[in-house]
Parts: C-alpha cells; structure tokens; sequence
C-alpha cells in the first residue's frame, strides 16, 4: 500500500465525530450528484423510457412474450402459448399527473444507474474503520451489490413484470367490468415488481454478512430448507399474480439464491476453519 494511502487512513482513523459527519456529507452529495446527473439524462429521453421500456411490455413483440411463443410451437405445434399485444389506454386523473410522474420516473431510473457509485461512496466512506482483514473480504462487495441488483432488475423487468400486467390486465370478474387503469398505478407497479426483484436478488449478500457475524450457518439454512421453500412461495404468490406460471418463474431463481447463499456460509466456515488451524 502506498504511504500516501496509509496516510490517509491514518487522519481518517484519528477524524473527530464532527470530521466524520463533514466527511459523510461529502459522500452523500457527490451521491446526490450522481443521482441527478443520471435523471436528467432520462429525463431528456422520456419517449423512448416512456414508450420503449415501460409501456414495451404490453406489446407482443417483448422477448418473454416472444420465447413463450416459440416455446409453444415446439411442445403444441400451436400458438397456445402466445400473447397478443396489450390494448392499454392508461388514463392520467390529475392536471400535474404526467409531469410528476416524468419526475418520479426519471428520479427512478437515476437511482438505480447511479447505485453502483452510491454503494462505492459509501464503501469509500466505511472502509476507514474495517479490520485489514474486512477490508480483504470487503473489496468485492460493491462490485457483487451492483451486479446482483442489476440481474435482479433485468429479471423483473424482463420476466415478472410482462407477464404480472399481462394477467392483471387480461383478468375480469365479469363482461360487465371494464379494465381502465390510471398512468400512475400502471408505471407504479411496473417500477416497485422491478425494484422488488432487484432487493431480493441480493439475498447471497444478506446471507454472507449473517455468516461472518456468526449469526447463520450452512447447517442452520440447510435445517431450514423446507421452511424457506415455504416462505419463498408464499413471496411468490404475494409479488406475482395469482398463476402458476409467474410463481415458478419467481420461485426458481430465488430458491437458487438460497442455495448459492448455503454455498457461500460453507465456504466462509471452511476458510475460518483454515485460519484457526
């Protein structure tokens, strides 16, 4: 390490109270920065965010749409499985409404193109007071945040949301019940299905952090696997509609999650193992 850098860690180390909440003020509002850099720039393009991206998955032509499609010919040899292109007519209820919401959108997206120099900020602002042996174990971790949230929202935004506002939309009571959504509900639910399924990607993470505070084992998760599929499904059947295609959609990947955090907890006991030997 360079001594310019030890330094460095050094004053850090030695920074009052108030230093750090200076310091903490600086992180926070280049991340503020960040933020409204990134909104802007999809503030300036909101027909293609609005009409491109958010109002694309009530068109046939989106890839889940198109993959189950092509998947329907190859078991049925028939179009059983195919989706026609959404007939929304979104209604917006208040005079200020599409505004609001170019800012809310814009705000959204802002958040997370910035979240991966937000999580580095403050990364930069903690590492100060890790052990040279947390900083160690540390280093990945902005790198892992960013790349799981990121799976996570692709995933949302790819797989759950089509086919969550497919079924919404496609769901009556009675003929005698028309479908009418409002903008706000409609970019409402697409935005927080998409930002869910970023958060629960993160799992692996929570469950490396619990493993070194001592706080899981690989034992404690593999004890407790009948009782996480349990709760796994019953997310699934909260977040997704209320069909079975949806749930296993959801339920696989985050089961997978579970499994890969077992992986990690073994791991980290393994190496702790090594160190006090």
């Amino acid at each position: 390490m360079p001594l310019d850098q030890v330094d460095i860690e050094k004053n850090e180390k030695n920074m009052s109270f108030l230093d750090h909440l200076e310091a903490l003020r600086w992180h926070l509002m280049r991340s503020v920065v960040a933020i409204i850099v990134f909104s802007i720039v999809a503030m300036v393009n909101y027909r293609f965010i609005f009409d491109k991206i958010i109002f694309a998955v009530t068109k046939k032509s989106f890839p889940i749409y198109q993959l189950f499609c092509k998947l329907s010919y190859t078991l049925y040899g028939t179009d059983k499985l195919c989706f026609d292109s959404i007939d929304l007519n979104t209604q917006n209820l208040a005079v200020s409404g599409q505004f609001i919401y170019l800012m809310v959108v814009s705000f959204t997206i802002g958040l997370i193109l910035s979240a991966p120099y937000i999580l580095w900020e403050f990364w930069r602002f903690f590492k100060p007071a890790l052990k040279p042996t947390e900083q160690k174990y540390t280093t990945g971790i902005v790198l892992a945040t960013s790349l799981l949230f990121f799976i996570g929202v692709l995933f949302g935004y790819l797989v759950l949301a089509p086919l969550s506002v497919n079924f919404f939309i496609n769901f009556k009571l009675t003929d005698n019940i028309v479908n009418h959504f409002t903008m706000q509900s409609y970019v409402s639910f697409v935005s927080t299905l998409t930002l869910a399924s970023g958060v629960v990607f993160e799992l692996p993470l929570i469950v490396f952090f619990l493993a070194k505070l001592g706080l899981v084992s690989s034992d404690f998760l593999k004890r407790y696997r009948r009782h996480a599929v349990v709760i796994i499904l019953v997310l699934a059947s909260v977040i997704t509609p209320p069909d079975i295609m949806s749930q296993i959609l959801l339920t696989i990947p985050v089961y997978l999650l579970y499994e890969v955090g077992i992986f990690i907890a073994k791991r980290i006991e393994t190496k702790e193992k090594l160190n006090e030997a």
